[in-house]
């Protein structure tokens, strides 16, 4: 019946751009055609400890988490097309595991820093994290990638604002006032008043998956979110002219992807209105230190 239900949802996206899937992720995969993906952006589970409502992204051992990611990625990269690509996010603490399985068996194309601001309170026993590792790669090194990097060009602050020349050139000129960014992204992380807010503990800024979205898809391209969440993806890839399919776990959830996507004003008979709440709460740092634990007993 599950993949019965499955098939339904993609002959519906014949007719639709954008759809959001109600299930597993792994399981959702299982049932999508092989290389019919362009672009595929994972914001997974953390591991430690966020309480999302009605279930938690925690396992047992850092190793069964591990075992866990091994298992969607060879499934993703069974969905992606031969020169797409994949832009992985993962804690801090449990990338390096992913890394490695990644270079043994892919191509990793960068390793990029999204770093922000925190107004929240700093621990006073060690340095506070202000980033999170996102980590892109395609199946192998002759993938033919998509990158457009004129459409993501930000300021060059050095050379340009002092008005200095480059003498390298001939004839020399003016340093360039634009250049495609680095692998260390400033974006504010999504506060409470602002409006693209959803009530969700781990949702991600659209200026973050414009830049992804835009580099490395292009228009009428389908993207794919295997943790569908606040359905950023989704909604940015809708304003870029993508299509994308989103898979989500938690019901609640769903109902953000399809009011916030204009899927539908209702489901199973509720209007879907959007209504701010404070993200959840979560008890990670015990759960944090747990899987510093686990992980050094790995090593």
């Amino acid at each position: 019946m599950y993949d019965e239900y499955i098939k339904k949802e993609f002959e519906y996206r014949e007719k639709n751009s954008q759809i959001v899937i109600l299930g597993d992720s792994i399981e959702v995969m299982k049932n999508m055609e092989s290389k019919s993906i362009d672009l595929i952006f994972a914001d997974e589970p953390y591991n430690i400890g966020k309480d999302f409502g009605n279930n938690k992204d925690s396992w047992e051992t850092t190793e069964l988490y591990i075992e866990w990611n091994k298992k969607w990625i060879d499934e993703a990269i069974r969905i992606l097309k031969d020169n797409g690509t994949i832009y992985l996010m993962a804690a801090t603490q449990h990338m390096p595991f992913i890394d490695v399985y990644v270079q043994q068996n892919y191509h990793v194309l960068s390793r990029v820093i999204w770093s922000y601001d925190s107004s929240g309170v700093q621990s006073k026993k060690m340095y506070g994290s202000l980033y999170e590792p996102i980590l892109m790669f395609t199946k192998n090194a002759k993938s033919k990638y998509t990158f457009n990097g004129r459409d993501i060009l930000v300021e060059a602050k050095t050379g340009a604002k002092r008005g200095l020349i480059d003498y390298r050139k001939n004839p020399p000129q003016p340093y360039n006032t634009t250049k495609v960014p680095g692998n260390v992204w400033e974006f504010p992380r999504v506060r409470f008043k602002m409006e693209e807010y959803e009530n969700h503990p781990t949702q991600k800024p659209e200026s973050l998956l414009e830049r992804i979205i835009k580099a490395s898809s292009n228009e009428g391209d389908t993207i794919f979110d295997p943790f569908g969440g606040s359905f950023t993806t989704g909604a940015v890839a809708k304003k870029l002219g993508r299509k994308s399919i989103s898979v989500e776990l938690n019901p609640e959830y769903l109902e953000i992807g399809i009011r916030r996507l204009k899927i539908s004003e209702e489901y199973n008979g509720k209007i879907l209105i959007k209504e701010k709440k404070r993200k959840t709460k979560n008890k990670s740092k015990k759960d944090h230190i747990k899987s510093n634990n686990e992980q050094m007993e790995l090593l």
